[in-house]
């Protein structure tokens, strides 16, 4: 589920107002790169405003894209660039539909917006995205419930270059101390950890994972 967005990088974020939220952030940045998990800090817009290295290890094999690149736009990177199922495994159902959903929410708080507008114009120039946004949406999280939707806890395919194989998982984990909070900022993580291979036998169909493809393949 990917394509070429037509839209133009998100302008440069603004530091923080005062000297003491630019003195938080900056320690702040220090505490992320400690992590050893791919960790990284979002604005409402998912601009990237913090990575640590693991961020930029898991996508260190992502190819040069104009408005999409992972340490920019986390949100763009999901939604159009081509390479990202090569990192974010089951990309349309696991990935892709709760990122629109949790885009469509930030619309709806922040409509006027211009990069979030932008966004929105880039989805409606592909006739399938646009229709899966506007009508296969609702569809889809009614059928696999708002907890499907949220980020946080969800245990989601990831393919990182450094593993056996290439196959694992993550656990999302958002965490927003007050200070982050007050900046307008969410900070996530992604806790690799080994896929637990399910025996044929024990596999389910993932409810209302399959009924919608929401863009075709990228050429």
């Amino acid at each position: 589920m990917a394509f070429q967005a037509g839209g133009r990088r998100s302008a440069p974020r603004p530091a923080p107002a005062t000297p003491e939220a630019q003195a938080y952030l900056q320690d702040y940045a220090a505490l992320v790169d400690a992590v050893p998990h791919p960790s990284f800090v979002v604005d409402h817009r998912w601009d990237v405003v913090l990575a640590n290295g693991a961020f930029r290890t898991l996508f260190r094999g992502v190819g040069p894209h104009p408005t999409a690149m992972p340490g920019d736009n986390f949100l763009r990177f999901v939604l159009f660039h081509p390479d990202a199922s090569a990192v974010l495994g089951d990309h349309e159902p696991s990935w892709c539909l709760p990122m629109l959903a949790h885009f469509a929410a930030a619309l709806e708080r922040h409509g006027h917006d211009h990069a979030l507008q932008a966004v929105r114009r880039d989805i409606a120039q592909d006739p399938i995205m646009d229709a899966a946004y506007r009508q296969g949406l609702p569809h889809w999280v009614r059928a696999v419930g708002e907890g499907a939707v949220e980020h946080d806890g969800a245990v989601r395919p990831l393919l990182h270059p450094d593993a056996r194989g290439g196959a694992g998982e993550c656990r999302v984990v958002v965490e927003t101390p007050r200070s982050l909070e007050e900046l307008d900022y969410t900070r996530l993580t992604l806790v690799l950890r080994e896929e637990r291979r399910v025996p044929p036998r024990e596999r389910r169909p993932r409810r209302g994972a399959a009924h919608l493809t929401v863009v075709p393949a990228a050429h």
